[in-house]
């Protein structure tokens, strides 16, 4: 049976895992994950009860019961190289064994909802509503460095896309994985759904330009342009793709729904996103303890 190393997985002197913190008694089977620390208690303050709470930098971390549904709301910072961290101690808490590190005989999956703010890149989708990421299209090159079934992405709509896009050499292989059916069908029904494409910085990633110019200054236009089986891009992120490949490939379920606190394309921004963010919350929070 594999050992995993010391310098592999990391346990810190509690038993816990290095960044997160947590230990197997911790962690619910269901993990919502916000990229915001603060975000956190705007989440368990709808719990009923709160048995956990741990911080470590931008990991923190409440596990507590919402309507007797047990959920533990966890923060991984911005971006696809901490849901790297995240996700795969997320899988090492529920399915290593942290005192022998071997591998549990077994295997726990995870739901791993993710609630996101984003800005929509397409004219149609108001500033204040929900959508739910029924793709993640990533910018990220974060899935290529692990080994995997090449049945895991959407290859088909990938390479519709890098002709689309005309994409260049010198930046990252897109890809593009699908959510769980499971958690859309239970969260998302309703919702406005679609891909999400998923940059690896905030500002030239994106499209911004403040003092550097673009390298590619057409690339927005590119993405609210592409169709693909009566899918579209509708919003812009740092984590989504990350999830989905890693989740995927771990043997867990993963969905992002994203408050829309902005329109790219309409240059329009909410008066008021933390209501929105709220009633994202108590909608996410309702849909997944009927479930």
């Amino acid at each position: 049976m594999k050992k995993f190393k010391d310098s592999e997985l990391i346990i810190n002197p509690d038993g816990s895992v290095y960044h997160l913190k947590l230990r197997p008694e911790h962690l619910a089977d269901t993990v919502i994950v916000v990229g915001d620390q603060g975000r956190v208690p705007k989440i368990s303050r709808h719990f009923d009860t709160i048995e956990h709470e741990i911080q470590n930098r931008e990991f923190r971390s409440h596990t507590g019961c919402y309507k007797n549904k047990r959920l533990t709301v966890l923060s991984t910072g911005i971006g696809t190289d901490n849901i790297d961290i995240v996700v795969n101690e997320l899988d090492a808490v529920a399915n290593i064994d942290l005192n022998n590190r071997t591998l549990k005989e077994k295997h726990t999956p995870l739901n791993i909802i993710r609630l996101g703010t984003s800005g929509a890149v397409q004219a149609d989708v108001p500033v204040d509503t929900f959508m739910a990421s029924r793709f993640g299209m990533g910018f990220d090159g974060l899935l290529h460095f692990y080994r995997h079934d090449p049945a895991l992405t959407e290859q088909d709509m990938t390479d519709a896309f890098i002709k689309h896009a005309g994409w260049g050499g010198k930046l990252p292989a897109p890809y593009i994985v699908a959510s769980s059916g499971t958690l859309l069908k239970q969260v998302a029904a309703g919702l406005e759904q679609g891909i999400t494409a998923t940059a690896n910085g905030f500002y030239g990633p994106q499209g911004r330009e403040l003092r550097i110019p673009l390298a590619f200054p057409d690339l927005n236009q590119k993405i609210e342009s592409f169709r693909y089986a009566g899918h579209r891009i509708i919003n812009f992120e740092m984590e989504t793709s990350a999830l989905y490949a890693l989740s995927k490939i771990l043997g867990h379920n993963a969905l992002t729904v994203c408050a829309i606190i902005a329109n790219r394309a309409r240059k329009e921004y909410s008066k008021d996103y933390q209501k929105t963010v709220d009633e994202m919350i108590r909608y996410v929070l309702d849909k997944i303890s009927d479930g």
